[in-house]
């Protein structure tokens, strides 16, 4: 079995999930089912089969969540303080060397990647292009929209 690098935060997050989907969400909905079988004929019973589909959806990823947890590899980023060189956990203050744009990512496991939320997966290009680079350095992303030049200018691990 392949484990699944995470941080702490992430792994409390899908254990979060999966507590609220298990404790809250399946009672919920078994109750709309329950509820939408006294309405008669089932075949003809857009509530029922409404409540079936996103039961379906719930146990689902119940599943999937019970599998990256007992997969998880927990990496504890505050071990990692003091490290010059980008590793799985830091938080990287990049800029933009065409736009002057700058921007933070922390690197995370592919499940808690959010880059709305400047969390971005271990195994996206610009993560690949960080990894085991220091700050003053300059990295080539290969990125969909064609190939970016950013500077590094800090890395933390918090």
């Amino acid at each position: 079995m392949e484990k699944i690098p995470m941080t702490a935060a992430g792994h409390a997050a899908l254990e979060s999930e999966l507590k609220r989907r298990t404790s809250e969400e399946r009672p919920r909905i078994i109750e709309q089912i329950a509820e939408a079988r006294g309405h008669g004929d089932l075949s003809e019973n857009a509530e029922y089969h409404a409540a079936k589909e996103a039961h379906g959806h719930n146990e689902g990823r119940i599943i999937e969540l019970e599998d990256q947890l007992s997969r998880a590899e927990i990496i504890d980023v505050s071990k990692l303080m003091g490290s010059k060189t980008i590793k799985f956990g830091a938080t990287v203050t990049l800029v933009d060397e065409d736009t002057e744009e700058k921007k933070k990512y922390q690197i995370v496991g592919d499940v808690e990647a959010d880059v709305k939320d400047g969390k971005i997966s271990i195994s996206s290009p610009i993560s690949r292009a960080l990894i085991g680079k220091a700050k003053g350095d300059t990295v080539e992303v290969a990125a969909p929209g064609g190939a970016r030049s950013y500077e590094i200018i800090d890395v933390k691990y918090r």
